[in-house]
C-alpha cells in the first residue's frame, strides 16, 4: 500500500508503527515559562544540559524517553538539566494510521536555525515555536537533539563540523558511527544555531539519529544516548564516578550531500545508511538524466531517503576518518 503524497511530496510506503505515542499531556505546562520544556537543577555547579525530543512531530522514540525520565522524577547530581518537547502542534496530530503526515505543520522546524529566519518576518507555526524556545536554547551548555529515521539505516550521530562537536560524540560513544557535516541546503538545523557552530565558543550540540521511526530499538538506542551523555556530564546519580566506557568506533566526514534536483531522483537499487560502497565513481542514482556517482572508494552511504523530494537531501556521502 501506498500513503497519498501531498503537494510537491512523493508517495510513501505504509510504514508501521511498532511503539505507541506517549502521553505528555502532563508536561505541556513545563517549569520555565516555556510550554513542554523543563528544567532541573542539581545540587553542585555544572554545565546546562538540554535534551530535546520533537522536533518532527511524529519522530516518537526521544519522547518517549523523556516522559519516562520525567515521570521517574530524574535529577542531576550537578548543573543543570533541562528536558524540552519542541513541535507539540504537530505531535498532537500525530495519527498512526498517517504517520508520515505530522513530521511538521508549515515547514521543517528544524531547517530555521539562522538568525536572519529567526529574526526575520516570515511567519509560520514552527517559527513562532522556534522562536519561543530560542531564549532557553541559548542558555544551554551541551545540547542533544533526539531524531529517528524513516528509511532503514544504523544508528548515528552527527556532530556537525566543529572539532568540539566530534569531540562531543566521541565521549558519548553511543552510537558508534559519529559523522561530521554540515547539514541541508535548506536550511540550518538546530544543533548548527548561534554558538553551537562556533568553534572557539564553549557550547556544543549533537543530534543522534536513534534508528528508524517507530521501532522499539530505537527506543533503546536513545535511552543508551542519553544516559552515555548523563555520564559525560557528571550528571547522573548511579555510578556518577564511573567514566563512560564507551566510544564512537568509527568517525566520518561528509564529502558530499546529494540534493534532489528533479522530481524524477532515483536509486539505482535499494540502499540502507550505513552501506559501504567500495568503488570511486560507482552509480548510485540518477537525478532526471544526471548520474549520481561515488566521489571516493570505500564511501559511506549516510541516510539514503530513497524516495526524496525535489529540493531535498536525498544522500550524504561521507568518507571515514581518525
Amino acid at each position: 500500500m501506498m500513503m497519498p503524497a501531498g503537494a510537491g511530496q512523493v508517495e510513501l510506503p505504509l510504514f508501521e508503527v511498532r511503539i505507541g505515542a506517549p502521553d505528555i499531556s502532563p508536561w505541556l505546562a513545563g517549569n520555565t515559562g516555556i510550554p513542554g520544556y523543563h528544567s532541573f537543577a542539581g545540587d553542585a555547579a555544572g554545565p546546562h544540559v538540554a535534551i530535546v525530543a520533537l522536533t518532527h512531530g511524529n519522530e516518537l522514540a526521544g519522547a518517549i524517553v523523556l516522559d519516562r525520565m520525567l515521570r521517574a522524577g530524574i535529577r542531576p547530581r550537578r548543573g543543570r538539566l533541562t528536558l524540552g518537547f519542541n513541535n507539540l502542534a504537530a505531535f498532537a496530530r500525530f495519527d498512526p494510521a498517517q504517520p508520515t503526515a505530522s513530521r511538521f505543520l508549515d515547514e521543517d522546524f528544524n531547517r530555521l536555525w539562522d538568525l536572519t529566519v529567526l529574526e526575520g518576518a516570515r511567519q509560520s507555526s514552527e517559527l513562532d515555536r522556534a522562536r519561543q524556545i530560542r531564549p532557553l536554547i541559548d542558555s544551554v551548555d551541551v545540547l542533544l537533539d533526539l531524531h529517528s529515521m524513516l528509511w532503514p539505516s544504523e544508528p548515528l550521530m552527527l556532530s556537525g563540523i566543529t572539532g568540539k562537536g566530534r569531540d562531543l560524540a566521541r565521549a558519548i560513544g553511543t552510537p558508534a558511527m559519529a559523522i561530521a557535516d554540515r547539514g541541508h541546503v535548506s536550511g540550518r538545523r538546530l544543533i548548527d544555531y548561534g554558538r553551537f557552530a562556533i568553534e572557539n565558543a564553549a557550547p556544543v550540540a549533537n543530534l543522534v539519529e536513534a534508528g528508524q521511526h517507530w521501532e522499539p530499538a530505537t527506543v533503546a538506542q536513545v535511552e543508551a544516548t542519553i544516559a552515555a551523555l548523563l555520564r559525560h556530564a557528571g550528571m547522573a546519580v548511579a555510578a556518577s564516578a564511573t567514566p563512560n566506557p564507551l566510544s564512537a568506533r568509527r568517525c566520518a566526514e561528509v564529502t558530499m550531500v546529494v540534493t534532489a534536483a528533479t522530481a524524477g531522483f532515483s536509486f539505482v537499487r535499494h540502499f540502507e545508511g550505513g552501506e559501504i560502497v567500495r568503488e570511486r565513481n560507482t552509480l548510485i542514482a540518477m537525478d532526471g538524466a544526471t548520474e549520481i556517482r561515488t566521489p571516493h572508494d570505500d564511501c559511506l552511504m549516510v541516510m539514503p531517503s530513497l524516495r526524496p523530494s525535489r529540493g531535498h537531501t536525498a544522500v550524504r556521502l561521507a568518507r571515514f576518518v581518525g
